[in-house]
């Protein structure tokens, strides 16, 4: 008997050592502690039907930072959009090779059916150039030249296009060439135009080519030959407009996408297959900007909670917003902010992680707004003894 005694406390002291040296084991969150929900502006609502002249037979109205939908008509169907697709091969481009690399165009791009900047064979002209000329006079030439250069052939670029649009989500939009000649497998939709668009606008080379009225590249190896120009008439004439991008084919009509900036806010209009397109972007802007307005929710660190954290050194963790909250409401819009966080949440908790969230409502009781809270400070797991986990709730 005494010796099992004996046996038990040796057992006894030698878990107490083995588990003492262990950390507890603590879950890390909760089944009600859900932080990889979309944050920014979440709502995406088209207003009543705007009483607006818009002759095209896809159009829509959106603002460029969140996607909001501010007009549209049709603007999920598939169709064809022409030289528009060049917004894509330039972003592409953009996002894979120097711009100041100076490059000879290959063969493959002399003789480009549609429009063109007659390049020839050799000729040496920077990545820029080449996008100039794709953007301001729409060469096909260009188009070519700049998926070579990029991806050794066509084939090999468009791939990188519909890889492109994958990634951004764009299930409605395929590309089969770069410069938008028409075929039945190339194809997109009024708002995934306007999504492609806003993502090019982020690039400020993108947007300051797609701005330039007008300017001169080199020919033949000899700098400020060709004089390029602008062919978005709105340019020369709207308040605020940026540019972007003409188009026209006999299966698509008129195609064109615009974009304006006004205190901060853009607005990007597309239509595809509009007759008289110049007045129908001019009417959907000027209606956005009469309407709507850019409203700064938070600015960054002003909202501040604590949330309590069970398993750590500490019983509480700081967080606040690391970032300002604007959004693109109706003008006079109310709303109301609610403040959403777990119960608790279990040590380890990280600097820099979403410990909640701040989240924006209408009137209505919808949802327009989240903006992810983040912890400030670190929390560390609490290393318990084996007699403190034995007696402890």
């Amino acid at each position: 008997m005494k010796k099992r005694i004996l046996y038990f406390f040796i057992i006894i002291l030698v878990l107490t050592i083995i588990f003492s040296a262990l950390p507890i084991f603590i879950q890390e969150g909760s089944a009600e502690n859900d932080f990889s929900k979309q944050v920014g502006q979440v709502s995406y609502n088209i207003t009543e039907k705007a009483d607006l002249s818009v002759t095209a037979v896809r159009s829509v109205l959106i603002e460029a930072n969140s996607g909001s939908i501010l007009y549209g008509n049709k603007e999920f169907e598939q169709a064809g959009m022409a030289s528009t697709t060049k917004i894509m091969t330039a972003l592409v481009v953009i996002n894979t090779i120097p711009l100041d690399n100076v490059v000879a165009v290959p063969k493959e791009a002399v003789g480009v059916e549609g429009s063109s900047l007659y390049l020839t064979v050799g000729e040496r002209l920077t990545v820029k150039e080449l996008l100039y000329g794709l953007l301001l006079e729409s060469g096909n030439d260009c188009a070519v030249a700049l998926a070579v250069i990029t991806s050794g052939n066509v084939k090999a670029f468009v791939e990188k296009m519909n890889q492109k649009a994958a990634e951004m989500g764009l299930k409605d939009t395929h590309f089969t060439n770069p410069h938008g000649l028409s075929d039945q497998n190339h194809y997109t939709s009024a708002y995934s135009l306007a999504l492609i668009t806003a993502e090019a606008l982020k690039n400020e080379t993108f947007k300051q080519i797609v701005s330039t009225k007008q300017t001169f590249i080199s020919r033949g190896g000899e700098p400020n030959l060709r004089c390029l120009t602008n062919h978005n008439r709105l340019l020369f004439s709207y308040s605020g407009m940026i540019g972007v991008k003409t188009g026209y084919t006999i299966a698509t009509g008129r195609c064109l996408v615009t974009a304006a900036e006004r205190d901060g806010v853009i607005l990007i209009a597309v239509t595809l297959n509009d007759r008289n397109d110049w007045a129908s972007h001019r009417n959907m802007l000027d209606y956005g900007y009469s309407k709507y307005e850019s409203v700064t929710l938070a600015e960054e660190g002003k909202i501040r909670v604590t949330v309590p954290v069970t398993g750590g050194l500490t019983s509480l963790v700081n967080a606040t917003n690391n970032e300002g909250a604007v959004a693109f409401l109706e003008k006079g819009s109310a709303f109301n902010c609610k403040i959403i966080t777990p119960h608790f949440l279990y040590a380890p908790v990280k600097i820099g992680d979403t410990v909640g969230y701040a989240e924006y409502y209408n009137t209505d009781g919808e949802l327009f707004y989240r903006l992810p809270l983040i912890a400030t400070e670190n929390v560390e797991i609490k290393r318990l003894s084996f007699l403190e986990k034995l007696f402890s709730d």
